[in-house]
């Protein structure tokens, strides 16, 4: 598996490696809202390597935790969601923004592998000092330079009564402006007469 080459996925050593990661990582959060200095050993036994000054706050998602390693003075947002069937680096002086995914598990493209539960996986490698912006996704086999930022979907000013999607968003779609009420509108309209029904 951490060479690169097909695994089953439901494999029972699999499976045992995952709920103890996610055991982990529920004491990891329960323990942080009450106090993260005293969260901190949970947190270097879910994963392999913690470096010093690291902080990462809770919650945390690992499929094993055992292959992650984060440099020292890295600091991780919240939801960062790290599926490290292979090797997942982080280096020094990082700042992961909320809600990051480091993947390294792939499919195979055919279908009956797929069909047979079969994986893979590649090490995904983040240099020292690289700044990933809230949202990022860092896909299979992925290495990132020293003192690189990875910036989310929206990357530019949007300009007002548009419609913008895809990644990096764009504007599509042009809407029509709302016609503003006057700042007094809601105070002087003339108030409806209440309806009354007759009497029986």
């Amino acid at each position: 598996m951490l060479a690169g080459d097909l695994y089953v996925a439901d494999d029972p050593e699999i499976a045992r490696r995952q709920q103890r990661a996610m055991r982990l990582a529920a004491r990891y959060q329960d323990a942080f809202i009450e106090d993260a200095d005293k969260a901190r050993p949970i947190l270097i036994d879910l994963l392999a390597s913690v470096g010093e000054g690291v902080e990462v706050w809770a919650p945390l998602y690992a499929d094993c935790g055992s292959n992650i390693t984060i440099g020292a003075r890295t600091f991780v947002n919240y939801h960062l969601t790290a599926l490290d069937v292979a090797r997942i680096t982080i280096g020094e002086d990082c700042q992961i923004g909320p809600h990051v995914q480091l993947l390294t598990p792939t499919h195979p493209v055919e279908p009956q592998p797929r069909r047979d539960e079969l994986e893979e996986a590649l090490p995904v490698t983040i240099g020292d000092n690289v700044w990933l912006g809230g949202g990022v996704i860092v896909c299979p086999g992925v290495t990132i330079g020293d003192n690189s930022v990875i910036g989310a979907g929206v990357t530019k000013d949007i300009p007002a009564n548009v419609v913008a999607v895809g990644n990096p968003a764009r504007p599509v779609r042009t809407l029509r402006p709302a016609h503003p009420w006057p700042p007094d509108a809601r105070t002087r309209r003339t108030p409806r007469a209440p309806t009354c029904r007759p009497a029986h």
